[in-house]
């Protein structure tokens, strides 16, 4: 039995990262982890509470909140649920930028998207999904792939799905406004082409043009909830979210992503992200992180 343990029997709870402000013990982290996982599937381990401490505790401040057991006691019951929400927002990271991952964008742009841009201009439906698109910089990297090879693509049956868990930042992504530092990646000639310049006040943010946003649509999805979509997808990007489950998460994702792809379809995952269960045997590697869909190898 751990020092942590013997504390825990004595009843005074070892706190889980040394910080005077707020009492948090091992006790409330194990709460808010359960928490976590149970709304989102996202795997806290322990040497994770500095960040946990860190990322909560202005929301204490806010709330004038004493500890981080009263926090965990507001948040557990029925009238904290709007708070819940808060906190799945503060521990969910949302770094990305237009671009992120150049490589994918190239693959996607030079080898997969102009069949299927040919069969979108003779009728036939284009379906994509961002899991995980934070505040839109991937979807909407997505819809400039798109339009750089078919300027009128947002005219045919062509469109991007984008999702997260986080509600806040499907509102950024909706919005579609960016500082003009967030769109350093972004070509020079699509920037003029599908991006406006804020006036005035506003002059150094920049909003996405009425192509892009015909192109994308943005939904709020927990992705260890039901997934709604009836159809399936030429292509899925899912990148750097699968990562934050356990293994079990894991292959239980890869699965229903191998699922919801059309025959040949292309999914793209992070850098650190390998597909793994029985998917490995439907998914084939096809370049740096990107698989494609095929017939099972045990057929």
């Amino acid at each position: 039995m751990n020092i942590g343990a013997n504390n825990a029997v004595r009843g005074r709870p070892r706190p889980a990262v040394e910080q005077s402000e707020f009492s948090f013990t091992d006790h409330d982290y194990r709460r808010i982890a359960a928490m976590i996982r149970a709304d989102a599937g996202i795997d806290l381990r322990e040497e994770k509470s500095a960040l946990v401490y860190s990322r909560l505790v202005k929301r204490l401040r806010a709330l004038h909140l004493k500890s981080f057991e009263d926090y965990c006691d507001l948040v557990e019951a029925n009238a904290g649920c709007d708070e819940r929400v808060e906190m799945l927002s503060a521990l969910t990271t949302n770094v990305t930028n237009f671009f992120r991952e150049r490589h994918h964008f190239e693959h996607l742009r030079q080898q997969v998207l102009p069949p299927l841009i040919a069969s979108a201009r003779a009728g036939d439906k284009l379906r994509i999904w961002s899991a995980g698109c934070s505040t839109g910089q991937e979807p909407y990297s997505i819809a400039l792939s798109l339009l750089s090879l078919e300027p009128q693509a947002h005219r045919l049956d062509v469109k991007i799905l984008a999702t997260d868990i986080d509600p806040r930042v499907v509102e950024a992504g909706r919005a579609g406004v960016y500082p003009e530092a967030a769109l350093v990646e972004v070509p020079p000639g699509l920037r003029q082409r599908y991006f406006a310049r804020g006036a005035g006040a506003e002059r150094q943010s920049w909003s996405v043009a009425d192509e892009m946003r015909a192109l994308v649509s943005f939904r709020v999805l927990n992705l260890n909830a039901d997934w709604p979509m009836q159809g399936q997808f030429a292509v899925i990007f899912c990148r750097n979210v699968v990562i934050y489950f356990d293994e079990q998460v894991q292959r239980s994702l890869w699965s229903k992503f191998a699922t919801k792809l059309a025959p040949g379809g292309w999914l793209y995952i992070g850098h650190s992200e390998r597909v793994s269960g029985p998917a490995s045997d439907r998914l084939r590697v096809a370049g740096t992180t990107t698989y494609q869909l095929g017939s099972s190898r045990r057929a």
